[in-house]
């Protein structure tokens, strides 16, 4: 749902010649770096308006490759919005931000988290420790057991 949002406002930015949105696109994978989707508006709509409405179940997933994934795309909507912002480059700006509507597409339509997948590389490599994820390997141990409202289990 989040990448959904973004995909929504990258292309809004882009189409609309908006570059002000490069700074509220940026401002939200920040807010999901340091807190999760506590001050994310995308995320707090994702979590709390969106996702408890479908009929389908909550999918969860590991939480240090979901980080990583956002710190690239508070990367490169950081630097849209400074090449918007900052230097007036707003075709620079539209570049970049396609990249990010690119990725954020993908995991939105096809489950494909393009960051989660470097993070995995990057632990194949050596390069981040395997017990950065131990939590990967056993999601379960973290979710509280609470049964979920209005959904026969």
């Amino acid at each position: 749902m989040v990448a959904g949002g973004v995909v929504v406002l990258s292309t809004a930015a882009i189409v609309l010649d908006q570059p002000w949105l490069t700074a509220v696109i940026a401002y939200g994978f920040l807010a999901r770096v340091l807190a999760g989707p506590k001050l994310s508006p995308l995320g707090l709509l994702a979590t709390r308006v969106i996702t408890p409405r479908l009929p389908v179940p909550e999918k969860l997933v590991p939480g240090p490759p979901k980080r990583f994934a956002q710190g690239i795309g508070a990367v490169l909507a950081g630097a849209a919005a400074v090449l918007a912002l900052g230097f007036g480059q707003h075709v620079a700006a539209y570049v970049v931000l396609g990249v990010v509507a690119l990725a954020a597409t993908l995991e939105s339509v096809f489950a494909f988290c393009v960051g989660c997948t470097i993070f995995a590389g990057l632990i194949r490599l050596g390069w981040i420790p395997e017990e950065v994820c131990a939590e990967c390997n056993d999601i379960w141990s973290r979710a509280p057991a609470r049964p979920v409202s209005g959904r026969a289990g």
